[in-house]
């Protein structure tokens, strides 16, 4: 269409103008159907870029740690032992079959994350790379070698004085202390990696990794090597303890989702008593100090439960860092009540082994509940591996 806009003596503007065409009824009702279709199936190829691969990282293993940490109670528990005290006579009386049935279950949810995380890695490199160098993922790597030490000490097809045992935990062992060097290393020679401004409470896994390592060579028999990592893991976790405590500017900067981390500030004390225990062969006045200070810790963290607000809003994987720690301190608790006479110590080892129980039980019920919400795209521990793809 051309319209004329004014005249002048001989010049004549006419300007070229687009009329929308009009359309029949019909035609616009199939035109609004195709590019809702369109739209559709924009949405629907959007899944396959993130994938089970992709939303997957090493945060899962809190799964398969909490199952192993529940094994091993129940193996110690139930071993015969020359004492009087009627409470271990109750958990000589747990059927064996339960024992071997959660030792399955944890042994198949291991390899299950294990394979999915390798896919992940070789599909998806550049997430586990980016969860290698941050400072949350990173402390999670040590998680899955945890587990399968935890699964190993908690087994009884392979004897602890055996080739296969060995071997095992030479191959779960190496990979804790190769991040231990690199983690341990940037604190004190990165310029931009200091523990004052990295620490969180998820630091706390890699001296638990070391606790735990400790604790299977003191099985084997390994008395020097088991006080090495045992000396490794407990100055940083001093370290570690005291920059936490200062809450200095950069270690306040942690997601409010994984708040349930904070739980690994009494595991770490439980699992060193228990590991020095192992070493010793008694429950002596260092693993009863480490004992008595992580019960304080669960104190003051059970009796503040608006810090675990926001975390409870929503399922999330994060929730099963509740369960191992409650574990390692009833399985503390069990060890002290067999040295200490009289009826407290026993008293509180039911009241944290119920109370361990009824956790992991609620955790398995709220998963299976909440199955589809575990696996989110908006997880903040994926946050980084996305910034990371940006950026490159």
């Amino acid at each position: 269409m051309w319209i004329i806009l004014y005249w002048k003596p001989l010049a004549l503007i006419i300007i070229p103008m687009a009329v929308e065409e009009i359309k029949p009824p019909i035609q616009v009702i199939i035109d609004d159907f195709i590019s809702s279709t369109n739209q559709e199936e924009t949405n629907v190829s959007k899944p396959s870029e993130s994938s089970i691969l992709t939303r997957l990282h090493a945060g899962y293993f809190r799964i398969s740690l909490s199952l192993g940490g529940q094994a091993l109670p129940w193996k110690i528990l139930s071993e015969p032992k020359s004492d009087s005290h009627e409470v271990w006579h109750l958990f000589r009386m747990l059927p064996f079959t339960a024992f071997l049935l959660l030792w399955w279950l944890s042994l198949l949810i291991q390899i299950s994350l294990s394979l999915l995380y390798i896919l992940r890695a070789l599909f998806h490199f550049y997430m586990a790379k980016a969860e290698f160098l941050h400072h949350i993922g990173t402390n999670y790597l040590h998680a899955p070698w945890i587990s399968w030490l935890l699964l190993l000490q908690s087994t009884t097809i392979i004897i602890p004085s055996s080739v296969s045992y060995l071997s095992l935990f030479w191959v779960f062992t190496v990979p804790i202390v190769v991040l231990d060097v690199k983690i341990y290393g940037q604190w004190f020679t990165t310029e931009k990696r200091f523990l004052s401004t990295l620490a969180n409470p998820t630091s706390h896994m890699s001296v638990i990794g070391n606790l735990v390592v400790a604790q299977a060579a003191a099985r084997m028999g390994w008395t020097e090597s088991a006080i090495c990592m045992f000396s490794l893991g407990m100055v940083h976790y001093l370290v570690l303890f005291i920059t936490l405590y200062q809450r200095l500017a950069g270690c306040n900067q942690f997601p409010s989702t994984l708040r349930p981390a904070f739980f690994l500030f009494f595991a770490a004390p439980s699992i060193a008593s228990s590991a020095w225990y192992s070493i010793t062969g008694s429950f002596h006045t260092m693993s009863k100090m480490l004992f008595f200070l992580s019960l304080f810790l669960f104190t003051s963290l059970a009796s503040r439960p608006t810090l675990f607000k926001k975390s409870m809003r929503q399922a999330n994987v994060a929730w099963w860092a509740y369960s191992f720690p409650v574990t390692s301190l009833a399985l503390t608790s069990a060890l002290y009540a067999k040295e200490v006479k009289g009826h407290v110590a026993p008293g509180l080892m039911l009241a944290l082994s119920a109370l361990s129980v009824l956790v992991f039980l609620g955790l398995i019920v709220l998963t299976a509940i909440n199955t589809d919400k575990l696996l989110r795209q908006n997880d903040p521990v994926l946050s980084f591996a996305n910034d990371r793809r940006t950026r490159t």
